[in-house]
């Protein structure tokens, strides 16, 4: 098998792994960066919703082999101690229910705040429009995107 150097959360990493296979399974199965989670495997959930050169990706779609020296960040890497803005305005807001979709949902959330910090009720739903959440939280997850623009 080839090796992969990747760059994640800041950090260097050297991975043996087929070349096809999807940056999710590296991250949870090679890397044991267990917060971006497995939806669908087909890029319609957003479960595992990753910074992909600083724009919101879904890690099942994307082989190793595509990702060359890019810098990639996941729910681990967004904050050191869980106080990104987006992750502070969840808690405010009480998002969470089941929390399976969390991650993908916050990374999903601060990735549409850093190309427009001040989103309209129509951008947040036009950006959000790909991740699911069964438990049906959208309202409050509108809220903390709100708030966290504000922060």
């Amino acid at each position: 098998m080839p090796e992969y150097k990747l760059r994640i959360n800041g950090t260097s990493y050297s991975v043996d792994v087929d070349s096809d296979t999807p940056l999710l399974w590296v991250l949870r199965d090679e890397l044991n960066l267990l917060g971006t989670k497995f939806g669908c495997g087909i890029g319609q959930c957003g479960a595992c919703t990753v910074h992909f050169q600083g724009a919101a990706v879904r890690s099942c779609l994307i082989e190793v082999s595509t990702i060359g020296i890019s810098e990639i960040t996941t729910i681990e890497g967004l904050s050191e101690d869980g106080d990104h803005p987006v992750q502070k305005a969840w808690l405010e807001h009480d998002v969470p229910q089941c929390g399976y979709c969390q991650s993908g949902q916050i990374m999903n959330a601060a990735a549409l705040l850093i190309e427009n910090p001040k989103p309209t009720d129509k951008d947040i739903d036009n950006a959000m429009s790909g991740n699911i959440c069964r438990c049906g939280t959208y309202v409050r997850i509108k809220q903390a995107i709100k708030t966290a623009s504000n922060q």
